[in-house]
Parts: structure tokens; sequence; C-alpha cells
């Protein structure tokens, strides 16, 4: 019998484990997070979340204080032989929509993400447990047994391997992860102290043989992280990174002194790596974030795509170890996010070389990595077993829940959609007069598991579409009757006619949310 016993046991806690913790955390499900790490890195890494991890950050209740803690994308200002030839700002034109509140990716170093996350966990009273090295994995039918380094074991009625691209889980599952590895694209980074750049701009100075790149990390005085092409000696091998190896490619490529850079730490060689485990469960076992894929570092998605991982698998696994929902729930995770992911290995690699051929030209840099696929905004799962048929001019099951400003009916304050949608329930939304009375069957049939917000269906705890931004972003006409039935990670899951009180519950069941 193992020492210790939980209801989840979370290998890893980079943003995909913490993001995963916080959400079960919050339904009162029982969690550990262990890590090998002996303290907690202060590596830079990731620089940031992208518009749809924003939302997900939102629901956990920390998106304030992530952007508190970074900064708006900086203009990216290009250099050629030393000289300046082009600025650009890829984010000039965007401005936040009624139905998408996150404009553009957040600048905020990971190790700072990753300690309002460490937060935010902690009021709800669980911490990391940092120097666990996970050496053994075991399951049966009812439970898993996690063995670690110096003896000691872990129960846990199910465990998710966040523990990045060498994951420990995954090769104790044996589960393959099929890809490759490009040798010729390297790159050398870390995280460096600089003095004289203007920290208002990502520096990006690119030359026909290499080229070096600095971007000021938020919230710090003269912290910059650095990104070159690699060295080579003599025999054509790359150079290991230093301080004095990054002091060189600064003074080659930018023709000022090496010295301007100092206290080079958390340093890095990376090479373009895409692999994708070929299933993310084994049993009672999960894999999530790197563990589960790696991808071309263009484009910022490889921690995005883990935190949106860990959204996606953190209600279901509450629901079905509380016993309201079926099992087969949980097969829904790989079924939706493993397709998200193949879809991210694409993007990132197009991506990857079309800023490899934008960097040969003059002028060219990194926003050629930027475009609204980046954004995640429009991933969905319409070809999930969770998302039967059901649409309206704009959605279909499936998709990502829109946003959208409306108003208290009764006393006329402000509230957003995403207000309503916020915490670990379903929502269902009934559009016009002749939802009411299946807003009030289904609030009852299911209390505590559901909410119920009428959108001008006359009910006075309900709201008013005061712009008809709520209809547009919906798809719904202003004479149409419509239940839409939002899952609890603020994704579509059911689309009815506005008197179809049948419909919501025959989801609930019929998609295995709920045991019959």
């Amino acid at each position: 019998m193992p020492e210790t016993q939980t209801t989840v046991l979370i290998v890893g806690a980079g943003p995909t484990g913490l993001t995963l913790a916080v959400d079960l955390a919050r339904r009162d499900i029982g969690v550990r997070i262990i890590d090998k790490s002996p303290r907690f890195p202060r590596s830079s890494r990731a620089k940031g979340p992208n518009p749809r991890s924003l939302e997900v950050l939102e629901d956990l209740g920390v998106v304030e204080r992530v952007l508190a803690a970074g900064s708006a994308p900086l203009p990216m200002r290009k250099y050629r032989s030393g000289e300046v030839i082009a600025q650009t700002d890829p984010f000039a034109a965007a401005r936040p929509a009624p139905d998408a509140p996150y404009d553009r990716p957040w600048l905020i170093a990971q190790w700072r993400l990753e300690e309002i996350l460490r937060a935010r966990l902690a009021e709800y009273g669980v911490r990391v447990e940092l120097g666990a090295e996970l050496v053994g994995l075991a399951q049966d039918d009812d439970s898993v047994t996690a063995s670690l380094a110096g003896g000691g074991e872990i129960g846990a009625r199910y465990a998710v391997g966040c523990d990045g691209g060498h994951s420990a889980v995954r090769k104790l599952l044996g589960v393959p992860f099929e890809g490759r590895t490009d040798e010729a694209q390297a790159m050398v980074c870390g995280d460096v102290e600089a003095q004289g750049p203007e920290r208002g701009v990502w520096h990006q100075w690119f030359d026909e043989d290499g080229g070096v790149m600095l971007c000021p990390i938020p919230g710090t005085r003269s912290g910059w992280w650095f990104q070159a092409a690699p060295e080579t000696d003599a025999d054509g091998r790359h150079v290991p990174p230093s301080l004095e190896s990054f002091q060189r490619l600064f003074a080659k490529h930018t023709r000022l002194p090496g010295r301007r850079l100092s206290r080079a730490t958390l340093l890095s060689a990376y090479r373009v790596n895409e692999r994708l485990a070929d299933r993310y469960r084994v049993g009672r076992v999960f894999l999530a974030g790197d563990a589960a894929h790696v991808h071309a570092i263009a484009g910022g998605l490889g921690m995005n795509t883990g935190i949106q991982d860990a959204y996606n698998l953190g209600w279901k696994l509450a629901r079905t170890a509380t016993g309201r929902a079926a099992p087969e729930l949980l097969d829904t995770y790989q079924e939706e996010r493993l397709p998200i992911a193949a879809r991210t290995l694409d993007i990132t690699s197009e991506r990857l070389r079309a800023t490899l051929e934008a960097i040969k030209e003059p002028g060219g840099g990194l926003d050629s990595a930027v475009t609204p696929q980046t954004y995640g905004l429009g991933d969905g799962y319409r070809w999930s077993s969770l998302a039967p048929s059901g649409a309206t001019a704009r959605l279909l099951a499936g998709d990502r829940a829109p946003d959208a400003p409306c108003a208290d009916a009764a006393t006329g304050t402000p509230r957003r959609l995403f207000e309503a949608f916020a915490g670990p329930h379903f929502t269902l939304l009934g559009f016009g007069r002749g939802t009411a009375p299946a807003l009030r069957e289904a609030a009852a049939a299911h209390a505590g598991e559901l909410r119920a917000h009428g959108v001008d269906a006359g009910d006075a705890g309900g709201l008013a579409d005061t712009g008809g931004h709520a209809r547009s972003a919906y798809g719904i006409g202003p004479d149409q009757d419509v239940l839409v039935l939002i899952r609890p990670d603020n994704h579509v899951g059911l689309i009815a006619p506005g008197g179809d009180h049948r419909a919501v519950a025959a989801y609930l069941k019929g998609a295995a949310l709920e045991r019959a």
C-alpha cells in the first residue's frame, strides 16, 4: 500500500501541470503535484500566453495578475549589418472585440507565470512538492502507484504526466513519441543582463550568416531574453552556450561591444524538435503538454497548447472522479486534444519555414511567425463525440464559446458572458423569451451542476443583450429562440431549439457526462 493517497497525481510543475492542478483544486478534487527539480526554476523560456490561454487564465482567476506582471508585445526592430532598417508592430491594428477580449499574446517570463499559478494553487491549500523524481509507475483497474527516487510511493486514482519533452511518465508507459529532430536548425538561448539597448523594442539583428535577438524581460530592470544562431568551431560543430560565446555573437551581429552583455544564466541549446505521442492515455494515466507533443518554437504555441490541454482534461477528470460522469468521458480528452496538437505541429512548422525565408531578406523578422492561427481562438472540437449536431449562423457544437458584453436584466449593471461562464460548471444560455421554461427546467434538474441564464428572456435574473453583441457573436437572429449549452471549458456543447429542454438532459446523459 502506498504511503500516501490522492485523487489525481500530477507529475511536473510547469504551466501545464499548474493549470491542471488549479483547475482540479477549485473543483475540490484531491490533487498532489510533484516535480523532480530541487528548487523552482527561474527560466524565462516561453514568452507568454496567447489570447486563448489568457481566457483560460481569466477563468482560473489569475489573468489580472498575469497582465500586471507582464507587458504587451513590443515592436520589432530589425537590423542588417548593425544598422536599423525596419521596425514593425505585428499587433498595431489589433483591437479587443466584443466576442474576444484579448487581442494579442502577453509577454511574461515563464517563471513569473508559474509563480502566479503556484500562488493561486496555494489559495486552495495545495503546494508543489519539489525534489520528488518519478522512477516507477504501476496501475490496476482502480489506482495508480508512483514510485519515487530514494524510496516512497504515492497512490492515486489517476495520474497525469506534465513533465516535459523528456517525460518520465511517457517513457514508463512505453508510449511512442514519433517525429523528427532537425539538427541543422539550432539556436542557443539564455537570460542575460544587458546595458545599452532600448527596452521598448524587441531587437533582431539578422545577417546572412546568423543573427542575434534580444527581447526585454518584463518586470526586470536589465534582464533580456537572448537567442542566436550558435557559433561553430573549426570542425563545424556547434559551440555550447556560454557568456563568452554570447558576447562574441552579440559583437559580431550588432557591431557593439560584447561586454555590454553580462550574467548569462539558464543557458540552453535548442534544435527544432517536432514529435507527437501516439496516444494520450494509458489506463488511468494521461499525458499533457510537452510530454505529449513538442513543436517548433515559431508562433509560441508549445506552452499554450499545454495550458489548453490541461483546461480540457481538468473538468473531465473531476466529473469522472466524483462519479458524476461515466469513465468514457475521459476518452474524449485524446479524441479532442490529439488532433489539435497535430494541427499545431503543422502550423509551427509552416511558421518556422516562413520566418527562415523572411530573415534572408533585409527587414525580415519574427513577425513572420505571427498569424491569427497562433492566437488559439479558432481551435474547437467539431469532430468530437461531445459535439452532436447543432448550429447557428456562426457557431457549430464544439466551437469556442464567444464572450459578449451584456447587462444584468434587473439592475443594468454591465456583465460579460465570460463572467457567467466563470467557474467549474456548465452554463445554459437561453436566447429569447421562448427559452424561459427550458431554462427553469434545466436549472431545477441539474442544480449545482449547471447555471442557466436567459438572454433577453424576460427573467429578472437574466441578461440583457443591450448592444446586440451576444446574438451577433452566437449567430442568433433577433426573433429566434435558441438554447446554447456551454461546457466547463467554455466550448459549445449543444445548440438546440429554445423550447427543447429535453435536449439538454439528453446531452448530459447521452454524451457520457452524467451517469444514468
